[in-house]
């Protein structure tokens, strides 16, 4: 695949992280892509971190953003995909800072009728302060460093930094939901499309992404596993505020129940609002 990619990073007030990650992005060896920060209502701290790195990225950065109304991740992926010019779309959190390959991978994975989803290492609060504190470069580190760290227990886990070539066993989990997560994943543009995309109808944190997988599957798309080629860096972070899980659990198995492929408030409903917009070419 030649094509454009569309990288989509979510965030919220954690203009430190991002910058992190921002600046990880800037040194992908594949540099095909566009990035579009999908900011779900920052202050104007975030907006200056952006203003500033635009005119330092080699690649377009585009900032999408909407009031901040609550927790509303799906509604601001969905506006990030709708101002994407990209045909593939890769998601990222805003605090997982990506190794020098990851576009790569994810353009070395991309195949029609399949979506990907990576996994990532989580990194101690040790770890993350320094990190952001000195200007560390962990994207650049080598496995004996990530060795060291593991026995520092700064890490929980080394092995998803491995670049291996599955193959085959990378779609051993074609139908299965359960288990993907929504920090590292991909899209063709035209899949997301024939579901509606996210799901709007999810507010607060928690299972928006699983519904999209869902969904996803029951549209005769099927699940690449990333593992080994594709793992992020997550930034330890304290925990989301939970308050909305049960009511977006109950959703989640209302979709189980049924047979909807569509989301109930998804791309084409999505509502123009005035929005911070920076772009370079």
């Amino acid at each position: 695949m030649a094509d454009l990619i569309s990288l989509i990073v979510s965030t919220y007030n954690r203009e430190d992280a991002l910058a992190a990650v921002l600046r990880s992005l800037a040194g992908q060896t594949d540099r095909d892509f566009e990035i579009l920060v999908a900011d779900d209502g920052s202050g104007v701290a975030t907006a200056r971190v952006l203003t500033d790195l635009s005119a330092r990225m080699p690649m377009r950065l585009k900032h999408i953003w909407h009031p901040d109304r609550g927790f509303r991740l799906a509604e601001i992926r969905n506006r990030a995909i709708r101002a994407s010019a990209g045909r593939y779309c890769v998601f990222l959190d805003g605090d997982c800072i990506v190794r020098p390959g990851f576009i790569a991978a994810h353009r070395r994975l991309a195949e029609p009728g399949w979506f990907v989803t990576g996994n990532r290492v989580l990194l101690s609060r040790e770890l993350t302060e320094r990190i952001l504190r000195i200007g560390l470069e962990p994207e650049k580190w080598r496995f004996p460093d990530w060795l060291a760290e593991r026995g520092r227990r700064n890490v929980n886990r080394v092995v998803p930094l491995l670049d291996l070539r599955l193959g085959v066993l990378r779609r051993l989990r074609a139908r299965r939901w359960r288990g993907a997560r929504g920090s590292n994943m991909a899209f063709w543009r035209s899949d997301l499309d024939k579901v509606d995309g996210f799901d709007a109808a999810f507010s607060g944190w928690g299972r928006e992404d699983s519904d999209i997988f869902i969904r996803l599957i029951r549209a005769r798309v099927r699940r690449k596993d990333g593992r080994c080629a594709t793992a992020v860096l997550h930034l330890w972070h304290p925990e989301a505020d939970r308050t909305r899980l049960a009511d977006n659990e109950r959703q989640l198995g209302e979709l189980i129940e049924g047979q909807r492929v569509r989301a109930k408030q998804g791309l084409t409903r999505v509502i123009e609002e005035t929005s911070a917009s920076i772009a370079q070419s």
